[in-house]
């Protein structure tokens, strides 16, 4: 039996984080650690900087950042802020079970939406949809968006990749909801694992249902394991997929699948994107954002 999570309540300096080498500038983590427990987790290899593991201790001991909201309602009030886009859920997921409890994630997105400053927010988590009051009202006033990820509709690797998560069939009724209420909504195929999840079928099927579910986007990126999450999840690998470890060892030499096998990712990826009409929505979405800024909506 999984021990029961272990919970502290903590007090950070500040909400907002700058981020650098990522696609954008700023973070928000209302948590440490995730009862999600995916193997795969980037955000394991964090854990160690505060003098816990990136085994059993990311999913066993969750920080609980409670004056998440307050301090980053007075970062957005400062004159100095320019409303950038901020990541949420990059290091932890804002939607695992204890935000049920603590509304820490809730009381966030309250507070961009009072400052109109826009969210980018990653989720695994069907607690989402208790939020659709406030994420419809961003993405009425801001350009925000709700990412869903999704890597794989197969029963067997879900279970034994992602063991907290919701199953994947609630996370597209998840998409649904959101998508209904006019939230901007998508879905991330990531991370891709080579030789795992990265067929054309199994990536096809989670396009499409995400298709029909009303997403608006979608992006697929590769497995990296850096220091941290690769002994963790090799280990993982080793006991679960023993017929899988050489095979992978191969593929990642060190923290990025080797070019040719990324490459390939890639270009399945695309050609889906295109296939389902995903890339044409999201150019189109790209040129009139010119003319809705300027309008200010």
């Amino acid at each position: 039996m999984t021990p029961r999570p272990h919970y502290r309540l903590v007090h950070s300096r500040r909400a907002l984080n700058r981020v650098s080498g990522m696609p954008f500038r700023w973070s928000l983590n209302p948590y440490r650690g995730c009862v999600h427990g995916c193997h795969y987790c980037f955000a394991r290899r964090y854990h160690p900087h505060l003098d816990l593991g990136p085994g059993e201790d990311f999913s066993g001991t969750i920080l609980v950042k409670v004056d998440a909201p307050a301090l980053l309602a007075r970062e957005l009030s400062a004159r100095s802020w320019r409303r950038e886009t901020v990541a949420v859920g990059t290091a932890t997921d804002p939607y695992q079970p204890i935000e049920g409890k603590h509304r820490i994630t809730r009381g966030c997105l309250e507070a961009f939406a009072a400052w109109r400053s826009p969210v980018g927010l990653i989720t695994k988590g069907t607690m989402v949809v208790r939020d659709v009051d406030v994420l419809s009202d961003l993405s009425g006033r801001t350009d925000s968006s709700v990412c869903i990820s999704i890597p794989t509709l197969d029963p067997d690797l879900w279970r034994r990749l992602e063991p907290g998560t919701p199953p994947p069939a609630q996370r597209l009724r998840a998409l649904g909801v959101l998508a209904r209420a006019g939230v901007r909504a998508g879905v991330a195929l990531a991370p891709i694992i080579p030789g795992m999840t990265d067929d054309p079928q199994g990536l096809r099927r989670v396009a499409s249902r995400a298709a029909e579910s009303g997403a608006r986007f979608l992006w697929g990126g590769t497995l990296y394991l850096k220091d941290g999450t690769r002994d963790h999840f090799m280990s993982f690998i080793r006991e679960q997929f023993p017929d899988m470890e050489d095979g992978l060892s191969g593929v990642y030499p060190g923290a990025y699948a080797r070019p040719e096998v990324a490459g390939r990712i890639r270009e399945r990826v695309e050609s889906i994107r295109e296939d389902l009409g995903f890339a044409g929505i999201e150019r189109a979405r790209a040129a009139a954002r010119p003319r809705q800024m300027k309008l200010g909506l």
